[in-house]
């Protein structure tokens, strides 16, 4: 972490305006937020900053309103529980630049609480105005970035405003960077990471790097099957994206250039339908039928990632082995998930996943908890993981 500005390196922050960037883009429904765990994730940062006696001001944004202001896109609806989460008042204002900003902000106490409405009600957010940055940085002292799942985006408030500022990484950024350094930057070895999906396509620069970082790398879920059918498998009517045949025999080569061991299905879990309770077979590969799809790993392939897992060091995992959300087909997913998490609570794997479908499928397991870091970043985590350099993490680097 020594490439990136901590809070501990923030000094004199009494009386300090703090601007906070926050990932606020909760769930709603009819007004009323449905999930605050992002709101949570902010809140260790929050009390830092007001225990110092800061005047804590958070930024935020809130849906796509595309630089209009949409007030069904408003961040109101978030004061009341963020002031209960907090146990304070947390102040609003109606825009997040110009006079109103800048006489909410005015008005803080040391260690006191502003919220300024959506950023994205401004163009020149998602446009990295430096006009925009201006008006933004004008309202604050010192800038902290406690969002990683906004950082892969240069926006004026993730990237303009850090080189406006003094700088530092939040709490919660801080714990990202780490788990992150510690699963591929400088990990324990071996490292054996899982990449799971539907789709091979949605995740080619993903393997390519993976497969030049990691000791060994097994691939499940519907991405399987094209890796499969590019070893001359029949894959029945499964989801398949036969066009990339080549590209995934080209990653198979590369894994082997780079000492990557692959794993993928020695056998498969198929029906001839997708729903719940539906009669499941486990098959030897290429053994299904034309109308049978391939919809979760078998025992032998669980088994053996099983054994996998435990002569490794360290975990990274993204995306499902099956499609989980259906059972019995969650098999795989299930057992694997679970095995990781005994082993991370037991102190001998550092156990890392992250991604939308991978977060769902802990959950789904009870699991989540239990692994050494669980990511929320979506789009940031794995553009990340495909090495590439994010415009918010980048502005944090010490200069």
């Amino acid at each position: 972490m020594a490439d990136f500005r901590t809070l501990e390196e923030a000094e004199g922050l009494k009386g300090k305006r703090v601007l906070v960037r926050v990932d606020f883009n909760v769930p709603m429904e009819d007004g009323r937020i449905t999930d605050d765990s992002r709101i949570r994730a902010a809140l260790p940062t929050i009390h830092y900053l007001s225990l110092a006696g800061a005047k804590v001001v958070l930024l935020a944004h809130f849906d796509r309103p595309r630089g209009r202001r949409e007030e069904t896109m408003s961040l109101r609806p978030v004061v009341e529980p963020l002031s209960n989460l907090l146990e304070q008042p947390v102040a609003f204002s109606t825009d997040c630049v110009g006079a109103v900003a800048r006489k909410v902000v005015q008005g803080l106490e040391e260690g006191g609480v502003a919220l300024l409405e959506n950023l994205r009600f401004h163009a020149g957010e998602e446009a990295n105005d430096p006009a925009f940055a201006d008006k933004l940085a004008s309202l604050g002292d010192v800038y902290v970035d406690d969002s990683f799942s906004t950082a892969h985006r240069a926006h004026a408030s993730t990237e303009a405003i850090a080189r406006r500022l003094p700088s530092f990484a939040g709490l919660a950024m801080q714990a990202e960077l780490e788990a992150l350094d510690s699963a591929l930057g400088h990990p324990q070895r071996p490292v054996i990471g899982i990449v799971g999906g539907s789709k091979v396509s949605t995740k080619l620069d993903l393997l390519r790097n993976l497969v030049t970082k990691l000791d060994k790398l097994a691939i499940g879920g519907g991405m399987a099957n094209t890796f499969l059918y590019a070893q001359g498998h029949d894959v029945g009517s499964s989801m398949c994206e036969k066009d990339l045949a080549e590209t995934a025999r080209e990653i198979i080569g590369l894994a082997g250039k780079n000492n990557c061991k692959l794993f993928l299905p020695l056998d498969i879990v198929v029906a001839e339908r997708l729903a719940a309770g539906v009669p499941a077979r486990v098959r030897g590969l290429g053994a299904l039928d034309e109308d049978e799809k391939i919809l979760d790993a078998g025992p032998e392939t669980i088994a053996r990632l099983k054994r996998a897992i435990d002569n490794s060091a360290t975990l990274i995992w993204n995306g499902p082995l099956g499609v989980f959300e259906v059972p019995p087909f969650d098999k795989a997913t299930v057992e694997c998930a679970r095995h990781a998490a005994k082993l991370a609570e037991a102190g001998k794997l550092v156990a890392i996943a992250g991604g939308g479908d991978t977060v769902a499928a802990l959950h789904h397991a009870g699991v989540a908890s239990e692994f050494t870091y669980v990511s929320n970043a979506g789009g940031a985590f794995l553009e990340w993981m495909e090495g590439r350099k994010l415009p918010g993490v980048e502005a944090l680097r010490g200069r």
